[in-house]
């Protein structure tokens, strides 16, 4: 079975070598950089057994992507302090939604109206929430998502496809992006807010898609990997209008 390996970081600007990889599973590290070839620096290694095979790679990159822990601790942090890193920002706030659905939104009346096909009415839905996000966009601040999508899009992503009219309203923009388009890119399959490119909550799942928990990340490292999936992303998706235009047409078609 293939590894599941994730991109950390590279030591060039210009050719991605060298560059470091973790195995998600193992916790292992795998660096890939020029080979070092030369007899006389071989003769000079110890412990160089058949088949290993050395390569040469700038100290900066196991310094700023290479795990700085043994075992990593997350910093898992209360919902109170996640809700108040909304306000707290500065300047942009960002998230990657990969999930195929979100049990909470199941749970809600508007759920319920949009799968009996009654058309839903957002207005005056999470009043509270709806008031906090105008008021921080009304200080400048930058509310910014990317959904990813299946083909067809499943009930859940649907929900969301109508729900972005509510979004859009209090200063939001909203974009999508394709799943197979993501997978392309090797974007990971994590739920995360990113703060101002400096801090990021990932957000937890459990496996009946209910939220568990918030992790804070802040090692610089950790918070570029994610900085990198975001321009990724940000770069391929496309405006949440023209899936709803899609699927409109794929409708008549049907």
């Amino acid at each position: 079975m293939a590894r599941r390996l994730r991109f950390n970081g590279t030591g060039s600007g210009v050719n991605g070598c060298p560059s470091l990889h973790e195995d998600l599973d193992t916790g292992e590290v795998v660096v890939h950089g020029l080979p070092l070839t030369e007899p006389d620096d071989i003769a000079q290694l110890r412990h160089l057994n058949d088949g290993e095979v050395p390569v040469v790679v700038p100290r900066e990159l196991l310094v700023d992507f290479g795990p700085k822990e043994v075992v990593r601790v997350p910093d898992i942090i209360g919902l109170d302090e996640f809700d108040r890193l909304f306000t707290q920002f500065e300047h942009t706030a960002w998230r990657l939604e990969t999930r195929r659905r979100y049990a909470s939104d199941e749970l809600t009346g508007t759920y319920a109206q949009f799968t009996r096909g009654t058309a839903v009415n957002w207005d005056g839905v999470d009043a509270a929430w709806c008031a906090e996000r105008r008021e921080q966009a009304a200080l400048g601040k930058r509310f910014e998502r990317v959904r990813i999508v299946d083909a067809p899009p499943t009930p859940g992503q649907l929900y969301l496809l109508d729900n972005a009219r509510r979004n859009s309203e209090v200063g939001e923009r909203i974009r999508n992006l394709r799943r197979e388009e993501a997978d392309r890119l090797g974007l990971p399959a994590e739920d995360f807010w990113l703060f101002d490119s400096r801090l990021v909550a990932l957000l937890n799942f459990d496996d009946t898609d209910n939220l568990v928990d918030v992790e804070l990340i802040t090692q610089p490292a950790e918070v570029l990997r994610y900085a990198m999936v975001r321009d990724a992303a940000e770069h391929h998706a496309f405006p949440y209008v023209e899936l709803v235009q899609q699927q409109q047409q794929a409708a008549k078609g049907n």
